[in-house]
Formats: structure tokens, C-alpha cells, sequence
């Protein structure tokens, strides 16, 4: 199949004050959020100057990409454009279709498979080809690699970088705590989002050497009386020390940069609830820019291009599917209500 593009297409996050607001509204489109809940989550940014650092991270992530692709003589433009925020992906395929873009390869940030992580972004794509009017690009999503090798790669060698900065004597007692964003368990039952996750903390977690470690989830919202994936991660911190455990370790597995969820959740939020509790927190990195992860999102360009057989995976679930099924991740059938700025 000829390709003239690659896209990246991420979730997007505010730069500064004057972006929140109007970043948290495009989020919360058609949800039933109110505007007292929107203002708390508002708060959250103010504490980074309005920043998420998911805009910065994503372009130093391209800016290897294309590094990467020249190095492997792929002459493809690299292109960017977000769900929610600046660059709009409407926008981004505005300017392809102006620059004769026909075809283009979407890596989308996101791993694993599930309504909010997988088929949203093949809305959004319609949606903003729609908007585009004739002559918009076809655009092919890359499949999902929670479980691909560099993937794996990457999440441990931080996970390993961690651990050094334990006295050795204690490397061993150590408990990991995997994290994700959490869903409602109307929107994971019809998806293996769980499943994948368990899936990438097992290699991970063998490829650092770590025995003790266990999957939680962070970033819930919506209201109390509707079911999300636990446990949560500040209840399983509690849990960790009730255990006697004295050093822990998150990665959130679940995000391949860092963003809100990661800066304010997890270093804010889950660090107070670790000291409070007498833990030793140390948060790992995500994915970023390690080399292994940008090398990964080349091998799966090529994959494309190639329309190669082989593919790269490891584990018992085996590679996912180049392309997903019509009925793969739906829409949760109950109405979702939800302050989730995830990836953001």
C-alpha cells in the first residue's frame, strides 16, 4: 500500500492560563459534567501555570521520529494533530490535503485498546475528514503495541533506573505499582484493556527482574455510584504499607509521556498519599522519547509499508490486528459522565 504521510495524533493539553478552560470544554463536550467539578479540575493546571507537558513531550517525540525515519531513509513528512487541543486534527488534515498528502500512517499515542483509547480516535479521524470536506486524506491507523518488544524495552529500562536509585540492599523488597487510567467497567467489559495491561506489566516486570508488583489505576471520575477498574492507586498505597512494604515504585504503563494525569495524580496526589502512609515513592518515566519507543514507532511504519507478515510481539496474547474489526471498543452502552482529561 503507498503512503505519502505519517500522523501522529495525540489528545492535546493546554499551554497556559488562557488555554484550560476552553481545553477542559473541548474534553467535556456533550458530558454532563458541572461547571463547579470543570473549575476543580481548572485548578489542577493552575498549579503548572496552566501547562500539561503533554504538547512539549509530543514534540520531541516527533522531532526523533523524523531523526529516526532519515536515518532509515523513510522520506515521509511527519505531521501532528490533537483530539482536543492545538494542533486540531481538523486543522492538521487541512494542511495536508493542501500539501497533496492522499494517504497517511497514524500513530496514535495510546497502546492499548478500549472505547476512550482506540475507537475515539477512529471517530475523531472520521469526524475531522468530514470536516475537511472532499478531497481529505485516508488515514490508516498503526496497529496497538502494548505488547511489542521496544515498548517493553523502554517502560523497563526506566523501571530499571528506578530501582538503582534504591540502596541495593533494599532493590529486592521493593513493590512496583503498574498504573493506568481507569474506565468504567461498562466501557472494559466490552474491550481487553485490562487484559493487555496485565499483559505489558508481566513483561515489564520480568524483563526488570522485579517479583513484587501488582496493576492499579488512577485518574477515575464520574460519580461514586458508577463502577470503575481498581484498585485505585492511593487505596493500594494504603494496602502496600498496611503489608509492611517500605519502598514503592509507579510506572505508569498506561501513558506514554507524562501529562496531568501523571504530574498532578501521581507526583502530587499518590506522592502526599505514599508519605502519609510512610512509603518511599519514586514515580518511573513513561515511554517519552527513549530510544526504543521512537525506534518501535519506526519498525511499525515499516511494518505498514512493507505490508510485512511478521510482526513484532511478545507475550501469549500475540500482535494486534493491523486494522480494527467494526465492533471492536464501542461506545459503553450507559451514558458516560466523566471529568477525565486523560493523556493530557
Amino acid at each position: 500500500m503507498q503512503y505519502d504521510a505519517v500522523l501522529v495524533i495525540s489528545f492535546g493539553g493546554p499551554e497556559g492560563m488562557d488555554d484550560v478552560m476552553p481545553f477542559l470544554q473541548n474534553v467535556l463536550r456533550g458530558k454532563n459534567v458541572p461547571e463547579k467539578r470543570m473549575k476543580e479540575v481548572a485548578h489542577h493546571y493552575e498549579l503548572f501555570g496552566g501547562v500539561s507537558p503533554i504538547n512539549g513531550q509530543n514534540r520531541r517525540l516527533i522531532s526523533a521520529l523524523k531523526e529516526e525515519l532519515r536515518t532509515h531513509d523513510i522520506n515521509l513528512p511527519v505531521y501532528w494533530g490533537n483530539r482536543n487541543w492545538h494542533p486540531l486534527l481538523a486543522d492538521t488534515l487541512r494542511k495536508m490535503k493542501e500539501a497533496g498528502v492522499k494517504r497517511a500512517i497514524a500513530f496514535v499515542t495510546s497502546a492499548y485498546g478500549s472505547y476512550s483509547g482506540c475507537r475515539q480516535y477512529l471517530e475523531d479521524i472520521e469526524r475531522a475528514q468530514a470536516d475537511v470536506g472532499e478531497g481529505a486524506p485516508q488515514i490508516d491507523k498503526l496497529r496497538l503495541f502494548y505488547n511489542h518488544p521496544k515498548f517493553i524495552e523502554a517502560n523497563a529500562d526506566h523501571l530499571t533506573e528506578s530501582l538503582r536509585r534504591l540502596p541495593e540492599a533494599r532493590r529486592q523488597a521493593v513493590h512496583v505499582i503498574f498504573t493506568a487510567h481507569s474506565i468504567p467497567t461498562s466501557m472494559a467489559e466490552s474491550c481487553d484493556y485490562e487484559a493487555q495491561l496485565l499483559e505489558t506489566a508481566r513483561l515489564v516486570a520480568r524483563a526488570a527482574g522485579v517479583s513484587d508488583w501488582n496493576l492499579a489505576f488512577q485518574s477515575r471520575s464520574g460519580p461514586p455510584t458508577q463502577p470503575w477498574l481498581e484498585p485505585d492507586i492511593q487505596d493500594h498505597l494504603r494496602e502496600a504499607a498496611h503489608r509492611k512494604v517500605k519502598d514503592v515504585i509507579v510506572l505508569p504503563i498506561g501513558f506514554v509521556s507524562d501529562h496531568m494525569e501523571i504530574i498532578y495524580d501521581l507526583d502530587t496526589e499518590a506522592a502526599s498519599a505514599a508519605g502519609k502512609a510512610g512509603l518511599n515513592f519514586d514515580r518511573a518515566a513513561t515511554a517519552g522519547t527513549h530510544p526504543a519507543f521512537v525506534s518501535m514507532i519506526r519498525e511499525l511504519i515499516q511494518e505498514r509499508l512493507e505490508n510485512a507478515h511478521d510482526r513484532s510481539c511478545q507475550g501469549e496474547r500475540g500482535p494486534a490486528p493491523d486494522f480494527c474489526q467494526p465492533n471492536c471498543c464501542p461506545r459503553p452502552l450507559r451514558p458516560q459522565t466523566t471529568t477525565s482529561t486523560t493523556s493530557a
